[in-house]
């Protein structure tokens, strides 16, 4: 089972570029910075910090902005990390609000628990080293080593009125794919994991079942172009007290970009915003659904939650902090989704923290999401996994036709300064043993 020892210093560290007396923001600001310290068994210790920088303009638009920078700079001491730049502009191009996302994602053990939500059994005790043997095989059995680098430009500018806009997008994404470096996890243990020769994965199974490809299995170039409307009417782009905001989109991965793979996705997003007490309380709900809609998206790909722009440095599931809160990461993985997020937003406490407008939020969520269209497996997979693994149950990994609804439901703590540099801390239980049991997270910005 992996082990965190999870040590966060949360600050606002406040630099003004102007008189900290004034009211109104102008110019270049410091928004904030959240240094970071954490421990686990399997990667090591991490280390970084992150920073964001708001240009308010003058004469001032706070809270809103013109400009604003974001860089997280992190890692594992064995090799997992973020290397992240976010610059975005609302009046470079004239007209058009510009979105860049620069990154590099090494991950040493990304999760992966098979495909169609619960027709993919998850066996937690196989990963539980507080266990003998059996049940307990190692701590990397739903694990495999994902490094991505992405290079995102998102566009969007007014169609019609203050409301209705075009979105547009081009990314260059490299994701590099494999097996657990488990030599690397093992520097300086006294307990070893055991190799993936003598005790694979599901990662590792999937491949000599045929389930993933040998083309996909090293991963490859994603590169795509998306184009999309977007209606906008909120009042307030980090915490909205009202308004619409709701995207429909087209993403593609033409052959003639470069790709080994050919596909294109369609996303829908809806979200919403009711004032229920002026300023402090507000009920919010987020409803998604995703759907391949022609060619064959690899396996590694499938994970990505498509919006006409990132908010976090990563946006996949479903499950995890920015999907399904509560429910493990990528539990949920289809070739159509849907989700939805529920919110009772509340501000109990404004307070000045040197000299900074900041507030406290708390949230209470309830989060849903299934797959409505199955990644179709092999014809023959249960008489191949017979010959392969004679030994072993099929009914311990597959359990077709049982997929139905996942839900989580948690509370959130919201520490904000300026109104635009927010600090979420987010715990969420699962309902159902199969999706995990509390998940526990912290990050920037709210969900939606």
């Amino acid at each position: 089972m992996k082990k965190t020892f999870l040590i966060i210093f949360l600050s606002f560290l406040v630099l003004s570029l102007s008189a900290q007396e004034k009211e109104v923001k102008t110019g270049w600001k410091f928004g904030g910075a959240l240094p970071a310290i954490t421990y686990d068994s399997d990667l090591g210790f991490e280390y970084g910090a992150l920073a964001e920088f708001f240009n308010y303009g003058n004469p001032s638009v706070y809270p809103d902005f013109l400009d604003h920078t974001y860089t997280e700079i992190s890692r594992y001491t064995k090799g997992s990390g973020i290397y992240r730049f976010m610059f975005e502009s609302r009046h470079i191009i004239p007209g058009v609000w510009w979105i860049s996302d620069l990154s590099y994602l090494p991950n040493q053990a990304a999760t992966f628990y098979g495909y169609n939500g619960y027709e993919s059994v998850y066996n937690k005790d196989w990963m539980d080293d507080k266990l003998a043997s059996p049940p307990y095989r190692t701590r990397m059995f739903y694990r495999y080593q994902k490094n991505q680098f992405r290079f995102k430009n998102d566009f969007q500018g007014k169609l019609s009125g203050d409301h209705l806009k075009w979105s547009a997008g081009l990314s260059f994404q490299d994701f590099t794919t494999s097996s657990v470096n488990i030599n690397k996890i093992n520097k300086g243990k006294k307990v070893l994991l055991p190799s993936v020769d003598s005790m694979p994965g599901l990662f590792e199974r999937y491949k000599a079942l045929g389930i993933i490809p040998a083309d996909e299995a090293k991963g490859g170039w994603i590169n795509t172009l998306k184009v999309g409307l977007t209606w906008d009417s909120r009042d307030n782009k980090p915490n909205p007290m009202k308004g619409l905001w709701t995207e429909i989109g087209l993403e593609v991965a033409p052959k003639f970009m470069g790709n080994n793979w050919g596909f294109s996705k369609l996303y829908i997003i809806h979200r919403q915003y009711f004032t229920l007490i002026e300023k402090n309380l507000s009920f919010v709900y987020r409803l998604g659904f995703q759907a391949t809609i022609s060619g064959h998206a690899p396996f590694f790909y499938q994970t990505e939650v498509i919006t006409s722009r990132l908010t976090g440095a990563t946006s996949e599931g479903l499950g995890g902090s920015k999907t399904l809160r509560g429910i493990l990461l990528d539990r949920v993985v289809g070739d159509d989704f849907f989700m939805g997020n529920i919110e009772l937003r509340w501000k109990p406490l404004y307070f000045k923290f040197f000299k900074q407008d900041c507030y406290m939020g708390l949230n209470g969520f309830y989060d849903f999401g299934m797959v409505t269209k199955n990644i179709k497996l092999p014809n023959n997979l249960q008489s191949t996994f017979n010959e392969v693994y004679p030994a072993e149950n099929y009914s311990d990994y597959f359990k077709p036709g049982t997929e139905k609804l996942h839900q989580s439901a948690g509370a959130s703590l919201m520490l904000v300064m300026n109104q635009n540099f927010v600090i979420a801390i987010d715990c969420g239980k699962a309902f159902n043993v199969q999706d995990g049991n509390i998940g526990f997270s912290i990050g920037l910005n709210y969900l939606f």
